[in-house]
């Protein structure tokens, strides 16, 4: 009787025979849009007023290593392993990336990050790198599913960084060239690393909630470059005594690491966030804002704010000490401003009157009737008291940018756009997108990477024109 072969080593084939060929052309068109996206989060990041990226700049100068991958506006270039840590911390770091809402992760902060430093150290062209960030996003979805992303959350994991580190094995062996049997290596290498607690809803400074991606960056880089020298680790992970089910979820889906594969892609259900905030806010903050603009209300007209959240998710954003993942900070802050971005999270806006206020008067409710759609669909509802006894109610189940209810590939532009300006001028930022809506066609990938280190300067724009560059 002919034994069955693990899904571990049928998932490895399946990476080694991945090529772009077979990816329909909305996907690719769809993985462009995110790559510019994430590019956009990644560039604001690199910002040297923020804490975390000055120090890990200052890190990885210290550290020293080979010049052969750069850090996005640092002007600067180390060793592969170092870049991905560096970038993949920027790529979490203003929080409005791109995420998965049923899988809760966010891979392409993890997958563009790797995909940029592995390729322009192995000197690939734009080709191969864009197929290793659509390999990571799909095997980091899949390990997502495979372990239940509910699961993981309620032991204190980080799914971007647990799962990111598999997809990020991937997109680096892609790049590495692994076979099929160094592939499960990197695996099972990217198992015995993979890190990143929920831990993070502590540390005010929001230094060590983004360095859970630049962790899987730098996990599964490792691991796949380990795997190319032949170096040895456990070749089925998802099988066995001590596999990553009984590690991370205690759940075990085995069959989503292959379910339909090469028909279904997660990459095209990916949602584009607005907010600078935690995902489980935007609906409400899609709610409040829109109710705001409805009945021109301003802060001072409203007496009361109530958000009604799935139970399932609610710890996450309730009271939380981080301000990211704070309803009760950041309606407020939405209310006032009108957004909410990476400033007002890094600044305290408590010192705007009017959001103190509301702050104190802005609560939670769990609600378990909520959890019916739990976790493909963040149901919220917002209740406003106002000053003059009006109760006014509105309930968003899918937030601004989500697969149910899209940005444009215009309105994805724009958005870059706006995030790049902050730190290099318009035409620079029109040169790096142009260079992604190409990228299939550049022969080589460091022409994009010196793009990325080497900015110029921010200039005031007047009566410019956000024209999309991304077509298909």
């Amino acid at each position: 009787m002919a034994r069955s072969v693990p899904r571990s080593t049928q998932l490895a084939e399946r990476l080694a025979a991945f090529q772009l060929s077979d990816v329909p052309p909305e996907v690719v068109f769809r993985a462009k849009l995110i790559l510019l996206d994430t590019l956009g989060a990644m560039l604001a990041a690199s910002n040297q007023k923020y804490s975390a990226t000055r120090i890990l700049a200052d890190f990885t100068r210290l550290l020293g290593g080979r010049p052969e991958s750069s850090l996005i506006g640092q002007r600067l270039k180390t060793s592969c392993v170092n870049a991905a840590l560096f970038n993949g911390t920027l790529g979490y770091y203003c929080d409005i990336e791109p995420h998965h809402v049923g899988g809760i992760l966010h891979a392409p902060a993890v997958m563009v990050p790797t995909s940029l430093a592995v390729a322009e150290k192995e000197n690939v062209s734009g080709r191969h790198f864009l197929e290793a960030i659509i390999l990571g996003i799909e095997v980091a979805c899949r390990v997502s599913y495979a372990l239940n992303p509910v699961a993981l959350y309620k032991r204190g994991f980080h799914p971007s960084a647990i799962c990111g580190a598999f997809g990020a094995a991937a997109s680096a062996g892609h790049l590495f060239r692994l076979s099929a049997a160094k592939f499960a290596i990197a695996l099972g290498l990217a198992m015995q690393q993979a890190s990143g607690l929920l831990a993070w809803a502590s540390d005010r400074t929001e230094n060590s909630r983004p360095f859970n991606p630049g962790l899987a960056a730098r996990n599964g880089t490792t691991a796949a470059y380990l795997a190319s020298l032949r170096f040895g680790g456990p070749p089925t992970p998802f099988e066995g005594k001590y596999d990553a089910f009984t590690a991370f979820s205690g759940e075990r889906n085995p069959e989503a690491l292959l379910a339909d594969w090469g028909n279904h892609y997660y990459l095209p259900e990916f949602a584009y966030k607005l907010y600078s905030s935690c995902s489980f806010t935007h609906p409400g903050l899609d709610a409040l804002i829109s109710l705001a603009r409805e009945h021109d209300l301003k802060p001072a007209d409203v007496r009361e704010i109530v958000l009604r959240f799935p139970a399932s998710g609610a710890h996450m954003i309730d009271n939380n000490e981080l301000k990211s993942h704070c309803a009760q900070y950041v309606l407020p802050v939405g209310l006032a401003f009108g957004e909410v971005m990476i400033d007002d999270i890094l600044q305290d806006r408590m010192r705007h009157p009017e959001v103190a206020r509301l702050r104190a008067r802005t609560r939670m409710v769990a609600d378990p009737e909520l959890d019916k759609g739990w976790p493909e669909r963040y149901s919220s509802i917002v209740e406003v008291a106002t000053a003059d006894g009006r109760r006014l109610c509105r309930r968003v189940d899918h937030a601004k940018g989500t697969m149910e209810n899209p940005l444009t590939p215009e309105e994805i532009h724009q958005k870059y756009m706006k995030l790049a300006t902050t730190v290099t001028s318009a035409a620079h930022a029109e040169r790096i997108a142009d260079a992604v809506r190409r990228v299939q066609r550049v022969e080589d990938v460091r022409g994009l990477a010196a793009m990325l280190r080497t900015l110029k300067p921010a200039t005031p724009r007047r009566g410019a024109k956000n024209v999309s560059l991304v077509s298909r």
